[in-house]
């Protein structure tokens, strides 16, 4: 008798401890084969400060997008309009930096306001500055994000702040890129923290549902921070697995004891 409470001791540690680990999630599960979803296909980041922009002119006349593309250096027009630049001319390599303000100091066209805008407003707004200001009549003005990043945190198997080849990804993807949610995750709290004019706002997510792709964060933006919430506060599943496996266990050695020694 003694033998058989053991094992069967044993026998629930184990199977508290294995249930504990299990991960067993489903994501958008009210998704219907064959029906379509629609998102945004043309979602484009906002730019906030301490962004930093590659900011490229180009036109069909080299030589006159050559001042909108110094950092840093000098330029010169010859006598036969072309233009040339010295030996200490610098790239901007760092892109602009967008400052407190909300502003970048762009070459010729000085300060402009960029926070808030996406990367095609900001091209229209360079472009248009441009045609105005009579330098050049057909400008082509490229942008890319420098430092795009993201936050993930919580109950995924890779905290950490990750960076973003461009400025398009989805809060899937992030998670994914994160290495995806651990034991420890409750599916339905997945919060996102977003700077949102000045104040830090928080948007609450359930993996499971497709009402995920009309969520303002299935694409992230710059500095956002996803947060996984774990299912327990104090204790997590495997803690609580094994608090409650070695009470069992417990209880049951006592009650060997007991009948031992009665016999």
């Amino acid at each position: 008798m003694k033998k058989q409470f053991l094992w069967a001791g044993l026998l629930a540690v184990v199977l508290l401890t294995s249930c504990a680990s299990r991960k067993n999630f489903v994501y958008l599960q009210d998704m219907q084969v064959g029906e379509s979803y629609p998102y945004d296909v043309k979602h484009e980041a906002v730019i906030h400060r301490d962004d930093r922009l590659s900011i490229t002119v180009s036109c069909k006349n080299p030589e006159l997008a050559i001042p909108f593309n110094i950092y840093g250096g000098t330029f010169r027009v010859g006598s036969d309009g072309n233009v040339t630049t010295d030996a200490s001319t610098q790239v901007n390599e760092k892109g602009y930096r967008v400052d407190v303000d909300g502003c970048i100091d762009f070459p010729i066209l000085g300060k402009l306001y960029v926070e808030g805008m996406t990367v095609s407003q900001v091209k229209d707004l360079i472009s248009s500055r441009i045609v105005e200001g009579a330098y050049m009549k057909d400008p082509l003005v490229a942008i890319e994000f420098l430092n795009f990043k993201y936050t993930v945190l919580g109950a995924v198997n890779s905290n950490g702040t990750y960076s973003v080849d461009g400025d398009r990804i989805t809060l899937l993807e992030a998670i994914a890129k994160a290495g995806d949610l651990n034991a420890k995750a409750r599916i339905d709290r997945v919060a996102v923290i977003r700077e949102v004019n000045g104040q830090r706002q928080m948007y609450m997510h359930d993996l499971r549902s497709k009402d995920l792709f009309n969520s303002p964060c299935f694409y992230l933006q710059q500095n956002d921070i996803v947060y996984v919430e774990p299912k327990y506060r104090k204790k997590d599943n495997e803690d609580r697995g094994w608090q409650i496996g070695t009470t069992i266990l417990s209880v049951i050695t006592a009650g060997c004891s007991v009948i031992w020694a009665t016999k």
